[in-house]
């Protein structure tokens, strides 16, 4: 019997290669389990976001003249509110959730009925734009406000009238938000870069604490615990804490932009009051989301938007988190719930008692080879493809059937600039530009002599379109003349010529001006 190789050695598995993409944290996790949609067209920036606090807590936008209220459910707008003569700038909702007050740039607060959308009071005291307004947590009857006159004041609702005018700030007050547990405690911010506290049971509307953010202040909040506030300006966010005596606790700058609004969210659920971790989210024009930890003092989730970010929300339940932009979209992200479907799926199943198990598709099977569109891919499988069906404008079309003369008129009517050169181009290429110029009929010479007159000295066009306006006056003389609709537009065309031609020689003559300048001082 042969003695075993004792030069044999086992050969180790090889070993799985670590991903490159770290795995999600739980946090990261539950911030993405936001699945975000985009609510566009509402024609101008989203200046602020507030939410009802009684539920289903559905959350108000402030955009150009109009107040929406949406359904957190559907997303769908369930009211609008447009009885404002300027840009709407703030709104706040009532503890109850039964009114909404809202503020606009000609200096007028108004009180409305959610309901009905019935205006109830008007405030007019302000002199200037109002940026921000905000009723207490706990407090049904009163409400601050603030704006470019640099006067916060304290609002008996009932009565229409101002209890008192806060005065302090050097410069426009910019936002503010009431304490969580005192309803007589508030804050504001100013583009003077200070943030106050004020106590409206202190008499003569001095300022009980005062703290310097070091750049125009944007946005501030009070966090749940009462004591601590946090202020947004410049690219940085900043933790106070007011009852130590205004001592700054941490500052985040980890946007690269302005940050100009925060909120306060929640990782957890409602009804679990032991888990519930808070966290300051803030948005700024870099286009960046940034949930701040304020208890590890580090930044936990990062999310990024196509467009620069004006506001943010959060909606008490932890099911909806809602972002305005500059340019009208606001995107707005609901929380999928999958642990309610998975307790859900294990009530079902302890109820009924037996195991119910998912037969696997295996493709031996009949119905392996019926499944639709809408299945998802297993790992093993290909994934085939199919091309994207390019959609090309009508004269990109006719100029693949070699219409050329249609190709031309049909772009002339577009009234895109860039697309009339780029069929130029390519009937220049094909040698049929002037053949179509030849065959176009006089009202069809109208729009093409229009188009020249408009776009023939604009600098990155005229290479082609001052040559073609030669050759089109040459070939189209006796058209020219018989027609007086066409002589106008050589007329219009002509003085077009004329100013340019006066630009330029200005030009030159700054040109000989500025020249010995410069030569002289290069000697120097």
């Amino acid at each position: 019997m042969a003695e075993p190789n004792s030069s044999f050695k086992p050969i180790k598995p090889k070993l799985k290669p670590k991903p490159r993409n770290p795995k999600q944290t739980p946090e990261s996790k539950y911030w993405s389990s936001f699945k975000t949609h985009q609510i566009p067209d509402l024609i101008s920036s989203i200046t602020s976001l507030t939410f009802s606090p009684s539920p289903p807590h559905p959350f108000a936008a402030t955009h150009s003249t109009s107040l929406k209220i949406f359904n957190p459910q559907t997303l769908s707008p369930s009211s609008t509110i447009s009885s404002f003569s300027d840009v709407v700038s703030s709104a706040s909702f009532r503890c109850d959730g039964l009114l909404i007050a809202a503020s606009d740039l000609s200096g007028l607060i108004q009180v409305f009925d959610v309901k009905t959308r019935t205006p109830l009071r008007k405030l007019r005291s302000h002199s200037r734009p109002v940026r921000f307004l905000k009723y207490p947590l706990h407090d049904k009857l009163h409400l601050v406000s603030g704006g470019d006159d640099a006067v916060v004041k304290y609002w008996d609702v009932a009565s229409e009238t101002p209890l008192l005018e806060l005065l302090g700030h050097k410069d426009y007050v910019r936002c503010g938000d009431f304490s969580p547990v005192s309803h007589e405690m508030c804050v504001t911010g100013s583009y003077d870069h200070t943030v106050k506290l004020w106590d409206v049971r202190v008499t003569g509307s001095k300022t009980v604490m005062e703290v310097n953010h070091g750049k125009p202040v944007e946005s501030v909040v009070f966090l749940p615990s009462g004591g601590l506030v946090a202020t947004a300006g410049g690219n940085s966010v900043r933790i106070w804490d007011f009852i130590g005596g205004g001592k700054m606790v941490y500052s985040m700058e980890s946007h690269t932009k302005t940050v100009t609004s925060v909120c306060v969210g929640r990782v957890g659920k409602e009804n679990v009051e032991e888990g519930r971790e808070h966290r300051v989210l803030s948005v700024g024009l870099d286009g960046y989301m940034k949930v701040f930890d304020y208890g590890r003092m580090k930044v936990t989730h990062s999310m990024r938007f196509p467009a620069p970010l004006m506001s943010v929300g959060f909606s008490p339940d932890c099911g909806v988190r809602v972002i305005g932009s500059s340019n009208g979209v606001m995107y707005v992200g609901k929380r999928k719930m999958k642990e309610e479907n998975v307790e859900s799926g294990l009530r079902s199943f302890w109820s009924l008692g037996v195991e119910q198990e998912r037969r696997v598709m295996r493709p031996s099977y009949f119905r392996y080879f019926h499944r639709g569109q809408g299945e998802k891919p297993k790992e093993g499988d290909y994934l085939v493809m199919g091309p994207k069906k390019v959609k090309l404008a009508e004269h990109d079309k006719l100029l693949k059937k070699f219409r050329h003369k249609e190709a031309l008129v049909s772009v002339l009517g577009n009234k895109n600039p860039e697309n009339v050169v780029a069929v130029m181009e390519e009937l220049v290429a094909r040698r049929k530009l002037l053949k179509c110029v030849k065959n176009l009929d006089n009202e069809e010479l109208g729009s093409l002599l229009m188009f020249l007159q408009k776009y023939c000295t604009v600098p990155r066009f005229s290479g082609l379109l001052m040559g073609l306006t030669k050759k089109v006056l040459e070939m189209r003389v006796e058209d020219i003349r018989a027609s007086e609709a066409l002589k106008g537009q050589i007329r219009n065309l002509k003085r077009s010529v004329e100013e340019e031609i006066r630009i330029q020689h200005s030009l030159q003559e700054l040109q000989g001006i500025i020249s010995p300048l410069l030569r002289i001082a290069g000697r120097g």
